[in-house]
């Protein structure tokens, strides 16, 4: 994983500078699996974060801003009871290691002061926030751990802390490298995972840049190596070595792309190996940088997972019944066969003999004036025959009907969820989630989930809306574009005027966007912008040559009991534009 013994050691000797002797004067938990401090260190406020997540565990400074529960989680709870007030007196860390404590002196419930240590694990999956006591005991933990889910180390309140079990490696800080490199002729690894599988708090980042510098090929196995390339490897690993012993960090984000847009990797050290490079100052800076993309990303999709698989059952459902309708209405699509059959046995009733399985009769209604065969029931009369196809008629025509209606109401529901999915894949907070949840909720798709308690409390007020996007044009123009349908039904009746311009892609799933005109006309460049952020903004992002309709806003209307942001609209003119993220960025605003 990114975050190896050697980041931990930087990120202690960092924070031992930062926030030595600091005050911690809030604690929260915006996460089940979270916790930030808040720490008043140097005549300056600080927030530290510890995140147990499987994912992405670490610890670090940060400027992130989360939102926090209503009601605090115990372990929240526990904190602030036993930190609040408290002072940081050091940071510990042990011989490279990803565990890191943080004692702090506070002021228990007696008035006595007394030592808490909070110590993050940084273990991947077994990653947890436990809080000991002086004498070593747990208080708590954010993940508990029992017996049942591991018969080798237990973290539950009231039982001792046992370190786990410790790495059979060597530690860089007394490492011997001539005695290392003595045990390659008795390997079959490769030359990078020999470096892994020996020495302590060393990550395949820098097993790779050891490599690099040596000039030697990872993959290459250990055991073929020649003596002269082990004399390069031994030097170049020499190097790494002094850089940690002496602290000669160097913080760097590596990217996948020129733009630096996409974080790939990250290090104390200087990376040499990959072109991409970012150097920092900080390394809470660097791990707040790599972090806050890719962790908000993760939570994010797991968060939305839930209003994925109700919007994707929903719209399995809706398609199997649009199937369905669509099978009957062919059932029934030669139903006025069945009224001609019923008018011509009606016509010859007196002519037609008794007892017979069909009849051939003129079609009178035929310009061309044919026969045809009409099957009848022999063990009914000609009356009691031209009633059945009369009810076979009626009921056909009742049934096309019926589900004509049903089929359109049926479309327009699939539309509607089409659109709340391509909505939530835009999603990037979690109000915005939160809105899109409370629609589902109020059009029945959905039950939120209600604490039940004894006290009647008095009804909360609906949250606010969260802002919809803005965007300016080149021309000088402000754009806005819906991340939900409750921003586009704002948008569309009640932000915009009569004579400002409304946009949507021609028939596919998308948000509304609005440029405000403020009694100016609209240049074609801010039409051609505002239409390539509706087709941005789409089911159709990755597409080409997308149809972007657009009219004013007193062309839009909302039929009565129409679901959210569905609308119609008339006297339209179309535009076909390319999405461009690069155009898309030029325009925020």
């Amino acid at each position: 994983m990114p975050f190896d013994g050697i980041v931990a050691k930087s990120i202690v000797d960092e924070l031992s500078e930062k926030l030595a002797s600091g005050r911690i004067e809030k604690v929260l938990q915006p996460e089940a699996d979270e916790i930030v401090l808040l720490v008043r260190a140097w005549n300056k406020n600080q927030k530290l974060v510890l995140s147990a997540s499987a994912n992405y565990p670490r610890i670090h400074l940060t400027n992130a801003v989360k939102e926090n529960p209503a009601a605090p989680p115990v372990f929240c709870m526990m904190l602030r009871k036993h930190l609040s007030g408290g002072k940081i007196l050091s940071f510990e860390f042990n011989d490279f290691e990803r565990i890191i404590g943080i004692v702090i002196e506070s002021t228990n419930e007696l008035g006595d002061i007394s030592e808490k240590k909070l110590i993050i694990e940084i273990m991947g999956r077994y990653s947890n926030i436990i809080l000991v006591n002086s004498d070593n005991k747990i208080l708590d933990a954010i993940k508990h751990i029992d017996a049942d889910i591991s018969s080798v180390r237990e973290v539950m309140p009231a039982r001792p802390y046992v370190l786990p079990p410790a790495q059979d490696k060597l530690s860089p800080s007394l490492i011997d490298t001539a005695v290392l490199l003595q045990k390659i002729n008795s390997t079959e690894q490769t030359v990078e995972k020999f470096l892994l599988e020996n020495i302590k708090g060393f990550s395949p980042l820098l097993c790779r840049e050891v490599c690099h510098l040596a000039g030697i090929e990872g993959r290459t196995g250990a055991a073929s190596l020649e003596q002269d390339k082990r004399k390069v490897l031994s030097s170049a690993l020499d190097t790494i070595l002094q850089d940690i012993k002496q602290s000669n960090y160097a913080p760097c984000v590596i990217f996948e792309d020129e733009q630096h847009l996409k974080p790939l990797d990250f290090h104390c050290l200087g990376i040499n190996q990959y072109g991409n490079v970012l150097s920092l100052t900080s390394i809470s800076e660097v791990l707040d940088l790599f972090y806050s993309s890719r962790d908000n990303s993760e939570r994010l999709r797991q968060k939305k997972s839930d209003l994925y698989k109700v919007l994707n059952n929903s719209i399995d459902r809706c398609s199997k019944k649009l199937a369905i309708q669509q099978e009957t209405l062919r059932d029934v699509a030669g139903r006025e066969k069945l009224k001609l059959y019923g008018e011509l046995i009606t016509a010859n009733i007196y002519a037609i003999p008794q007892n017979i399985k069909s009849v051939s009769l003129l079609n009178y209604y035929s310009e061309t004036g044919e026969y045809i065969d009409v099957p009848l029931d022999p063990n009914l009369l000609p009356q009691g025959n031209a009633q059945r196809y009369f009810k076979k008629y009626s009921k056909a025509k009742s049934t096309f009907t019926y589900t004509t209606r049903q089929l359109e109401d049926s479309r327009k529901e699939l539309e509607y969820l089409e659109s709340v999915l391509q909505l939530l894949d835009n999603c990037t907070a979690l109000r915005e989630m939160d809105e899109v949840r409370q629609e589902l909720s109020e059009q029945g798709y959905m039950n939120l989930k209600k604490k039940t308690s004894g006290k009647k409390k008095a009804p909360r007020k609906a949250a606010a809306m969260t802002e919809p996007l803005r965007f300016r044009s080149s021309d000088g123009f402000d754009i806005y574009v819906g991340k939900n349908n409750r921003q586009n039904d704002y948008l569309t009746l009640k932000l915009a005027q009569s004579n400002d311009i409304w946009l949507h892609t021609k028939n596919i799933p998308g948000s509304h966007v609005i440029i405000k005109r403020n009694g100016l006309e609209i240049p074609d460049k801010t039409l051609e912008e505002a239409a390539v952020l509706s087709a941005w903004h789409s089911k159709a992002r990755m597409s080409a040559n997308i149809s972007v309709d657009y009219t004013s806003v007193k062309n839009v209307n909302k039929p009565s009991g129409a679901k959210p942001g569905m609308v119609i609209y008339v006297n339209y003119k179309t535009a076909v534009v390319t999405p461009e993220k690069s155009l898309v960025d030029s325009l925020q605003k």
